[in-house]
């Protein structure tokens, strides 16, 4: 925020036909500066430019000292502002009027679909783009479900959400799908109220729960996982590079698909892989096995700057679609696969890393080196991940408990 400040001043370029000048804030972006008005003049004699304050011989009020205050605190909430757009990555995407806008609150219209869309363009500009692809979604949604109309704020409460809910389910679509769309409409509300835009009475998950069912079984028993090391593959075959990206992810933590999509030649050094995930910028250092070298020996080539033959072109939102639609491809060999390995079980990119997950239990690493090698902050995340324990660890579990072995 080194390139970003503020300050109170009084405005002595414009004097007014009372004599009097405005007292303004003066926001440096970037080399640039502009002013934001606070809504009250003073004459000169009355503005104390070393305190950067009124001075109490100031008439125009009844009492100067709460005058002063509402100073400070309007120049408190414009660093407020500040602090949260830098925080998101957003700060030095904004040009000086923006920000100021950001400020002053003129693109704000207490319209949700305003809002939301507003934060899309951020997390594009931040690229975000997987979390702006959701939010986008969900947008499209809502504004089916209210026929083109416009939907405040005011407008989201509890009827509303179990409307939204009923509506959802009439249609056959499960409780997951609903869940996904239900978090995001609360984060973009979360936002809406902690940038001060929306008060906290409007808020609808007080009383309405997000529900969620418990999903399949995505993580592949040994035997299983093992059937996709022993594939063997020619160069020429559609599945070749699906097993690769596959079998990599496993052997890089459960490296998730966008992360290696982004995974460049410089990130490999000395015999290990340092990137930071695009999610949560959490630095990895993983250590090149001799079974992940083989693979990416593969690739590694010196006419391009990423690993993998994933990311086709330049800006963050085309590389976004590119692996939207890398993505699909990569699931539709994972299919495939899955019939030449005799695994019933459906394969997607999730699974690599459930696997990775559940091995790493079952071999009995501790549930917080696993959390962190995942990369959650939080436990409970992990512990969603290993919840469906292979059948027949299970079965020997049983059989042990009940002195049948």
């Amino acid at each position: 925020m080194q390139n970003t400040n503020i300050t109170v001043s009084l405005d002595t370029r414009r004097q007014k036909k009372d004599g009097s000048y405005p007292v303004i804030m003066r926001l440096g972006h970037n080399a640039r500066t502009t002013a934001i008005t606070v809504g009250f003049s003073v004459l000169q004699k009355d503005w104390d430019d070393d305190k950067k304050a009124v001075r109490k011989s100031y008439s125009g009020t009844a009492s100067v000292s709460r005058l002063n205050n509402l100073l400070q605190k309007k120049k408190a909430e414009a660093m407020d502002v500040i602090l949260k757009l830098h925080e998101s990555g957003v700060l030095n995407t904004l040009s000086v009027s923006a920000l100021r806008d950001r400020i002053d609150r003129k693109d704000f219209t207490n319209s949700f679909f305003s809002y939301a869309e507003k934060q899309i363009e951020d997390l594009i500009k931040a690229s975000r783009i997987g979390t702006a692809r959701c939010y986008k979604g969900v947008v499209a949604i809502l504004k089916t479900h209210t026929r083109g109309h416009d939907l405040k704020f005011q407008d989201i409460s509890y009827a509303f959400l179990m409307t939204l809910e009923t509506s959802h389910h009439s249609k056959g679509n499960g409780a997951n799908g609903l869940s996904v769309y239900m978090r995001t409409i609360r984060a973009i509300f979360n936002k809406a109220i902690k940038e001060g835009l929306v008060d906290k009475e409007l808020y609808p998950f007080a009383n309405y729960k997000i529900k969620s069912a418990p999903t399949e079984k995505r993580a592949l028993e040994w035997s299983l996982l093992k059937s996709i090391i022993d594939l063997k593959l020619d160069p020429a075959h559609a599945c070749f590079h699906a097993r690769n990206y596959f079998l990599a992810s496993y052997l890089m933590y459960g490296m998730n698909f966008t992360d290696m999509a982004y995974l460049r030649l410089t990130d490999i050094k000395d015999g290990r892989i340092s990137y930071r995930r695009k999610k949560t910028a959490k630095l990895y250092d993983v250590k090149i096995s001799e079974n992940l070298k083989f693979i990416l020996d593969q690739y590694i080539q010196d006419t391009s700057e990423y690993v993998f033959p994933i990311l086709k072109r330049e800006t963050a939102y085309l590389q976004g679609k590119d692996i939207q639609w890398a993505r699909k491809r990569y699931n539709g060999r994972l299919k495939e696969i899955g019939k030449l390995c005799g695994i019933d079980q459906p394969l997607t990119s999730y699974v690599s890393r459930h696997s990775f997950a559940t091995q790493a239990m079952l071999k009995q690493i501790p549930l917080n080196a696993i959390s962190a090698m995942l990369g959650h902050s939080s436990l409970k995340t992990t512990e969603v991940y290993l919840k469906g324990l292979p059948s027949n660890v299970m079965d020997d579990y049983n059989r042990h408990i009940t002195g049948l072995d």
